[in-house]
């Protein structure tokens, strides 16, 4: 035992030092475009961000977004979300007028969630114009920039170019413009972080869908039938959020064909992501010591079975490129083993701890003052309830425990905040619908459903400066002021 905690790997200094940070999606931040994107906005929630004394800003995977609207059923590992872009930053580059602008806005400024089919189609009309206005023009600094971007990115851009030309028939000049626009934007909105002290958490889902670039420029990496169709697909058997289990669909990977070429893919597909981000958690980690298959012929995930996968090899492999300290987070939660505990502990990665789950039952292993500095904390995930919604669901002995322990006075999205941030972990996130206290609406996903999710914004204004320095003197007084 001795000898295995010896060869356990040191936190990322990311992870090690005690930080504080907000769970919003850029689709959820508000605007005059019908959806949250990189632009001018996302500099104010920067600024925001800054005032209140949070470091670190979690989003959702940013891919291009999958069937019901989800960014976990992205058909690229690579690819950016052409939605985020933000048609105010193509202006500037003179790419659009001030008349394209003000007819989007007048199509999409909306207060509410998301209507993600009318914004995808104001704003693909616009990205079309944009492509319209640069190949006409064709501005020199521009076009070099667009040439370097195309060259830099020849190891993933063609594929993803021609399986969404493939979809939409625009062409794949227009996806490679898109492309090269989202890789601009997203570099801006960085270095505005970065001049802020701001540090960006990403998110990768552990698998990737059928219907996807990735799929079908390398089918050999996915244990599909010889007409290209899953031999078995991903999913969780039946817990709290689904009787009937989560039915993803998505191929299993062939391991035998990774393991051939050094996890190539693999380590190229982390490599974006940290390209885009500062730390990463990787969505459903216990798929890298076990994965649940499911016929790809059932009706639900019920009827399934665990399959070891080679999660070491892997990590080992994505050490020997990021050092042996990664900046990564394991989504540790579900039925977690033994083997998936030292796995995560050996190569130094913290796990995920959701206050909402310490007060279901009358045990103290779970409650906050427990949590291991080697953990993110969280009052819950977009996954989860909003801490009003969850407050209504409590029955009389679990709403009795955490008045006890949290305090007769707070209310649950200021208890459950407190609690995250006072507890030991190093890095404490709050979603944006708790720091706020927003109501049970607010919920940004319901597993095992697939309509009706990802679709909450927040309004102008929610975010102000006293909710800033209101947050501000907790994060202080929690040590988290770095």
């Amino acid at each position: 035992m001795q000898a295995m905690r010896d060869e356990r790997r040191s936190m990322h200094p990311l992870l090690a030092t005690r930080r504080a940070g907000v769970l919003l999606h850029p689709t959820s931040l508000p605007g005059a475009f019908g959806i949250g994107d990189v632009g001018p906005e996302a500099v104010r929630f920067l600024d925001w961000m800054e005032h209140a004394g949070l470091s670190v800003w979690q989003m959702l995977p940013i891919g291009p977004i999958g069937p019901g609207d989800s960014p976990y059923a992205s058909p690229s590992s690579f690819a950016g979300e052409p939605l985020l872009l933000s048609p105010e930053r193509l202006h500037e580059d003179d790419l659009l007028a001030r008349a394209d602008l003000a007819r989007a806005r007048r199509m999409l400024d909306r207060p509410g969630p998301v209507r993600f089919e009318r914004v995808r189609r104001e704003k693909t009309r616009l990205l079309e114009r944009a492509h319209e206005a640069f190949l006409r023009a064709r501005p020199r600094r521009l076009a070099r920039e667009h040439e370097a971007f195309v060259q830099s990115a020849s190891w993933w851009l063609p594929d993803w170019t021609a399986f969404a030309a493939s979809r939409d028939g625009r062409g794949e000049a227009f996806h490679a413009f898109c492309q090269w626009c989202f890789d601009r934007q997203w570099r801006r909105l960085r270095e505005e972080a970065s001049r802020r002290g701001i540090v960006f958490f990403g998110d990768v889902p552990i698998f990737t869908s059928l219907d996807s670039s990735d799929v079908r420029s390398r089918p050999e990496l996915f244990r599909l039938d010889r007409r290209g169709r899953p031999e078995v697909v991903t999913g969780v058997p039946p817990d709290s959020f689904s009787a009937d289990g989560q039915l993803w669909g998505s191929p299993h990977y062939r391991w035998s064909a990774h393991r051939r070429d050094g996890f190539r893919w693999w380590r190229d597909r982390i490599g974006m992501a940290l390209a885009r981000f500062d730390l990463v958690r990787i969505d459903h980690f216990i798929g890298f010591v076990r994965a649940y298959e499911v016929p790809a012929d059932a009706p639900n995930a019920r009827r399934g079975r665990w399959r070891a996968q080679p999660g070491r090899e892997l990590l080992a492999a994505l050490a020997k490129d990021h050092g042996a300290a990664l900046p990564l987070v394991a989504e540790d939660l579900g039925a977690v083993t033994p083997a998936v505990t030292r796995l995560r502990e050996e190569f130094g990665l913290p796990g995920m701890r959701i206050v909402q789950n310490a007060f279901w039952r009358d045990d103290a292993f779970d409650m906050p003052h427990r949590f291991p500095p080697e953990c993110v904390a969280y009052p819950g995930t977009h996954d989860n309830h909003v801490a009003t919604g969850w407050w209504r669901t409590l029955g009389a002995d679990a709403r009795r425990r955490v008045r006890d322990y949290a305090g007769r006075s707070a209310d649950p999205a200021e208890g459950l905040v407190r609690l995250a941030m006072t507890s030991p972990a190093s890095l404490a996130v709050c979603l944006m619908q708790d720091l706020l206290g927003l109501p049970p609406g607010s919920r940004m996903n319901l597993p095992g459903t697939a309509s009706g999710n990802w679709r909450w914004r927040l309004e102008r204004g929610a975010a102000d400066r006293a909710v800033a320095e209101a947050l501000r003197r907790l994060v202080a007084a929690s040590g988290r002021l770095g």
